[in-house]
């Protein structure tokens, strides 16, 4: 245990809350008396009694550290414990010692010390903690101011909590902040997410939130009033508490891999402790390396988180969050679609205006010009059809003659042509008698059919015991085949 030289608060000002008492101190009865100087079994005159023993030790603590003077200690939190009770114990040790070689805390190496909290005293004081948005954890150095008490019990010395300094805190949790910041800038991964296009028309958001939360409704509100069309895929984590870093770098990756076109992570206002999540270099490298433009509406206003430093853009609030995406989605519906619109209401008129005396002026056009093209064609028609009338009957004459001259010579050569062809047909008649199969039956020859009445061309197409039928001029034989010779030989 180590004694601060300074004093950050005034000694006499009265703590964050009033210390409570003791956890209990049993007093041991004194078995004090005078001995008799024998040295069997009788009692030493010199010796205390154990109650002897704690009234000597507390008067000495009272001497060293007054109760009306607390004192000042500082220490590395080794284990912490927020009791059921509403109590807080912890457990001091030195910050730059009892550590191997790795950076672990060897066992029994260094001094420790108890450090206790009673409800009434830890209530105030956590609660004006979480409003600087401290939380204490293991592992933090930390400045406390307390009095010195010995529990008899278990003859332990503790330091009874009521007060921390909290600029020392919040020193170092602003110093571990700079240092994240200074080592993703020097990473490239800052300004990353920044960098990336933001997509003109942002319907389709990818949400990580808390469901239920007041931020979440909020944020999702703006989306539902605005009258647009967005696709929200929400990713349900906690905001807060020990897996929440984890859970939202999680989300963030499994989005970042679909479709949507940008990533929002909101959480409601709270205490400084609630966005501690949103401080740790889990979710900061996740929102940093996130290939899709993430936004930021976490806490209230002032509110500003890791988070909301390497994000693509960092709103004050859910409802700012919700209502950037919807300024976003009006934007370019009032320049691509509204804008061009009214253009047209206010130019339409005056085109078909135009249109419709151009469209008179066509019509007065193209009438004049068909009047003109049917008097034309009148014209035109009247004059055939008088040199029609004049030279008819001249070419009905000539027409006439020169079909009785075709007729003269068309009988003559017709008669010809059917003479030549009857010629042509007694020929054939004759050739296709010289080739009838009952002709050349009537000569003596004979047609060899099988029983299904194919006509055997071949001897190997017969076997034995085959029936044919033989056909002759004046009728047919049946006979069955009993023996068959090729070229003379037999078979």
């Amino acid at each position: 245990m180590s004694r601060g030289p300074r004093q950050l608060f005034d000694p006499e000002a009265p703590p964050l809350a009033a210390a409570g008492g003791s956890m209990g101190e049993q007093g041991g009865g004194h078995g004090g008396g005078e001995g008799d100087g024998q040295d069997g079994g009788g009692a030493r005159p010199d010796a205390l009694s154990i109650g002897e023993v704690y009234e000597r030790v507390e008067g000495a603590l009272a001497q060293a550290f007054p109760r009306n003077r607390p004192l000042w200690v500082r220490g590395e939190i080794s284990h912490l414990s927020d009791h059921r009770s509403g109590h807080l114990y912890l457990d001091l040790v030195e910050p730059e010692e009892g550590r191997d070689g790795t950076g672990s805390r060897r066992r029994g190496g260094a001094p420790a010390l108890t450090v206790k909290c009673w409800r009434t005293s830890w209530a105030p004081l956590r609660h004006r903690l979480a409003k600087q948005g401290i939380e204490l954890t293991e592992g933090m150095v930390v400045v406390l101011r307390g009095t010195v008490d010995l529990y008899r019990a278990k003859g332990e010395v503790s330091l009874i909590l009521l007060e921390v300094d909290v600029s020392a805190l919040l020193g170092q949790l602003a110093a571990q902040r700079a240092a994240l910041v200074a080592a993703l800038e020097a990473e490239g991964l800052l300004g990353a997410n920044r960098s990336l296009p933001m997509p003109e028309v942002p319907l389709r958001v990818g949400l990580v939130a808390s469901p239920g939360t007041e931020g979440c409704g909020d944020f999702l509100g703006q989306l539902t009033l605005s009258g647009f069309g967005f696709w929200v895929s929400h990713v349900k984590v906690p905001v807060q508490g020990p897996g929440a870093p984890a859970s939202v770098a999680r989300a963030l990756a499994m989005l970042g891999r679909s479709d949507c076109d940008v990533i929002a992570i909101v959480r409601g206002g709270g205490a400084r402790s609630d966005l501690a999540a949103f401080e740790t270099e889990t979710v900061a490298r996740a929102v940093a390396s996130c290939p899709k433009p993430v936004l930021t509406g976490i806490g209230h206003s002032g509110d500003e988180t890791v988070a909301d430093v390497v994000a693509a853009r960092a709103c004050i609030t859910p409802t700012e969050c919700g209502q950037y995406l919807v300024e976003s989605v009006r934007r370019w519906w009032e320049w691509r679609v509204a804008g061009p619109a009214t253009t047209l209401v206010h130019r339409v008129p005056a085109f078909l205006s135009a249109a419709e005396l151009r469209d008179t002026q066509v019509r007065r056009h193209l009438t004049g010009a068909a009047r003109h093209q049917l008097r034309v064609h009148r014209d035109r028609l009247r004059a055939k059809a008088s040199a029609a009338a004049r030279f008819a009957p001249r070419r009905v004459e000539a027409g006439e003659t020169a079909v009785r001259a075709a007729a003269v010579r068309l009988g003559p050569l017709a008669q010809g042509h059917l003479g030549r062809q009857e010629e042509r047909l007694t020929s054939w008649r004759r050739l296709l008698t010289a080739y009838d199969v009952d002709r050349q039956l009537e000569r003596g020859y004979s047609l060899t059919l099988t029983a299904s009445g194919a006509l055997v061309r071949s001897v190997s197409e017969l076997g034995h015991g085959d029936e044919i039928l033989t056909r002759l001029a004046d009728g047919s034989a049946k006979s069955r085949v009993e023996d068959v010779q090729r070229g003379g030989g037999r078979r």
